[in-house]
């Protein structure tokens, strides 16, 4: 079956985005278990941001007597003013939204070796957030780590591999005048010695009503698998009832 679009009439009326994005990871791993090699481990990871996070409490215990006002002679805790801040601004500190498949390599440990991320409308929506995700694919590169990016994300009209390439100082004559929105990628990087490292990628456009691609996933610098997103995007449509 052929790719849908998720995100206008006439699936989007009926089916939200993120039940396919929420569902696909686990299908993707279930496409993995009959690829990976021995010694190679699958996971889907689904992480919602959230604009309002506690990650340490302080909390008033009324039980308590109040705190002096540092009289030594009153045996309670000196209490400081605290100096006033430089400046106070509103800044959006949420966390993106993450759908991703993960691949460890447990022979000799647990050593993440490939990442394939669904993009997310939050991932691309403004470009501090494109900036972001463009700092997280640098950095699974420089560790070693093949990164896949998959994007049914037609809106907003945004190509996060061009823009990975555009921060690094090229271009990808596949990508044309105009970038298209929908697409997948996989990009590995390959270290040399005492010069600068080669990164290589494969680019594939996607169409709305055509199969979808396979990826090539490195786990190691001579070892790779071909992963079809085609039977896990469909198998997720199926179980969805998305026609």
């Amino acid at each position: 079956m052929p790719l849908r679009d998720h995100f206008h009439p006439p699936v989007s009326k009926k089916h939200r985005w993120d039940a396919v994005h929420g569902q696909w990871p686990g299908e993707i791993v279930r496409t993995l278990f009959g690829i990976l090699p021995e010694g190679f481990q699958a996971e889907p990871k689904v992480h919602l941001g959230s604009p309002i996070e506690i990650d340490v409490g302080t909390y008033h215990d009324e039980s308590q007597p109040p705190a002096s006002d540092g009289d030594p002679g009153s045996g309670g805790v000196a209490v400081v003013s605290a100096p006033a801040p430089t400046i106070t601004i509103e800044a959006d500190l949420s966390e993106q939204d993450q759908y991703e498949v993960l691949v460890y390599d447990v022979e000799y440990g647990r050593d993440l070796v490939a990442a394939i991320e669904i993009v997310s409308p939050s991932n691309k929506d403004r470009p501090d957030r494109r900036d972001q995700f463009v700092a997280k694919v640098e950095s699974l590169l420089q560790q070693g780590v093949c990164v896949s990016i998959v994007d049914l994300v037609g809106v907003p009209q945004a190509n996060l591999y061009s823009t990975v390439l555009g921060h690094l100082g090229h271009t990808d004559p596949k990508l044309g005048a105009t970038s298209p929105t929908l697409y997948a990628a996989s990009l590995r990087a390959r270290k040399r010695p005492r010069r600068r490292s080669l990164l290589d990628a494969w680019y594939y456009p996607m169409v709305v009503g055509e199969q979808l691609p396979n990826l090539p996933v490195w786990l190691r610098p001579d070892l790779r698998v071909l992963l079809p997103l085609e039977p896990s995007h469909e198998e997720t449509c199926r179980l969805l009832r998305i026609a």
